[in-house]
């Protein structure tokens, strides 16, 4: 099942007989069907759901042709529209045709000759929608795995099971990097909706002149270049999950038309007299330590104890140093699909363990993808880790000597493995994890004996 295989279609036609027929006999369990005997009462309809098909008669009490069909479209920009026209019509018909209606049918119709035409206007929504989707998900990606085995994963991983299931916002905390998004996408797969949209917007990158604008969609004429209306994230997300990244970088102009919308469910669009209503999943993470930014008088109180009905924290990985061998374990199979299977060595783990990871998870994962592509023989030693990693840890606190080279390092470490295996190099190879070949170029890179 596709998250579209719900048909939601509004017939509107002002002949009570066509809408007794459309409720009883398009009606079943995949379709859901509502009549509207008025453009206006449509209007209405229109503001309180979503519909993927609508079936309007061109003439209407309160309302008729090309301006009629230009209304429907700003209202819902994402719609697929089908026209019913008595003959003298045609014309009408033909001309919204041209402007993005996608059939007509001329009265006397039979029901086949309409199930047929919905059905194919409705696959074209589908694919229309599919395609906005693909610019804000992440659909490809595989199911998400927050992994460690600290007591502080753990008790995530428990609250995640917790929550996922409700309809409760969730408020995740955490440094760069350290997995934020791991923990929505988590939350999401786990939860009723795990088959709706799951759309990501990083608030940073949202411009502040086109927030309003990006969030909650626009009508036509709302600004200037606003040549037609568009729907927002809002719209997109109806039904599915929306996480809003680095909630903290939300302008406070923005934040209490955002507050409104999770206390009441109910948004407007730029330049819009009514209120929508949509059915969301939240999801909100930041980097900032929000009351702080109360205190600065850059985020809305209001809105922090709304977002914040279920904190999530994520510690910084230098705090939880007990998950970097089962991390840097995932990464090696995650990262290593499709080439040799690589390990990671006792002396290059030691270097990992002791890191003290500014950017968190993310930047292991970085150095254990470099890993995988410089080692040799399957296995990854401190010469395939970042120089400036080694050199961070190359000096000893007690001591006054300079930091050493990477270059200098391995030398010394070749020097010490080749003494302890009294000269054998094939022993020596096999301990520093590197083919004999390479150990013998190394060997007269540095001048050893």
């Amino acid at each position: 099942m596709t998250v579209f295989d719900s048909i939601n279609i509004l017939v509107v036609d002002d002949e009570e007989s066509i809408r007794r027929l459309a409720e009883k006999e398009l009606s079943n369990t995949r379709r859901v069907v509502r009549t509207a005997d008025t453009a206006s009462r449509a209007f209405d309809l229109m503001r309180q759901q979503q519909f993927d098909v609508i079936v309007l008669d061109i003439r209407l009490p309160d309302g008729c042709g090309i301006e009629l069909f230009e209304k429907f479209r700003e209202i819902m920009p994402g719609v697929e529209i089908i026209l019913i026209t008595g003959h003298g019509n045609i014309e009408n018909a033909v001309e919204a045709m041209k402007m993005g209606a996608y059939d007509y049918i001329t009265k006397p119709f039979t029901l086949d000759r309409l199930e047929l035409v919905i059905e194919k206007a409705y696959q074209r929504a589908c694919l229309a929608r599919e395609n906005r989707l693909l610019r804000h998900t992440q659909s490809c990606q595989p199911l998400p795995r927050f992994v460690g085995l600290s007591s502080a994963i753990r008790n995530i991983q428990y609250l995640i099971e917790k929550v996922a299931p409700t309809n409760a916002p969730v408020l995740i905390t955490g440094e760069s990097g350290s997995g934020k998004d791991v923990v929505a996408r988590a939350i999401h797969f786990q939860s009723r909706r795990s088959q709706q949209p799951l759309i990501i917007k990083n608030c940073g990158t949202l411009q502040k002149e086109l927030m309003r604008s990006e969030l909650f969609g626009h009508a036509k004429g709302a600004f200037t270049g606003a040549a037609e209306s568009k729907e927002g994230l809002l719209d997109l997300a109806h039904q599915g999950t929306l996480f809003m990244d680095e909630i903290g970088e939300l302008p406070l102009e923005v934040q209490a038309s955002f507050l409104r919308l999770l206390e009441n469910s109910t948004y407007r669009r730029v330049g819009e007299k009514h209120e929508r209503k949509v059915d969301i999943r939240f999801l909100f993470a930041t980097n900032r330590n929000l009351p702080d930014e109360i205190k600065a008088g850059k985020f809305h109180e209001a809105l922090y104890h709304r977002l914040n009905i279920f904190p999530v924290h994520i510690p910084a990985l230098r705090e939880r140093k007990e998950d970097i061998p089962v991390l840097v374990e995932y990464f090696l199979g995650l990262l290593g699909e499709g080439r040799p299977a690589c390990r990671m060595s006792k002396g290059a783990m030691e270097y990992l363990v002791a890191y003290d990871w500014p950017g968190n998870v993310r930047e292991l994962r970085n150095v254990i993808e470099r890993g995988v592509i410089l080692c040799e023989n399957g296995m990854i030693t401190p010469a395939d880790l970042p120089r400036e990693m080694v050199l961070q840890q190359s000096r000893d606190p007690t001591s006054d000597s300079p930091l050493l080279t990477l270059e200098e390092l391995e030398k010394r470490h070749i020097g010490k493995v080749l003494d302890l295996t009294g000269g054998n190099r094939s022993r020596a190879a096999d301990i520093l994890g590197i083919g004999r070949k390479t150990l013998y170029r190394k060997m007269k890179d540095y001048r050893l004996p």
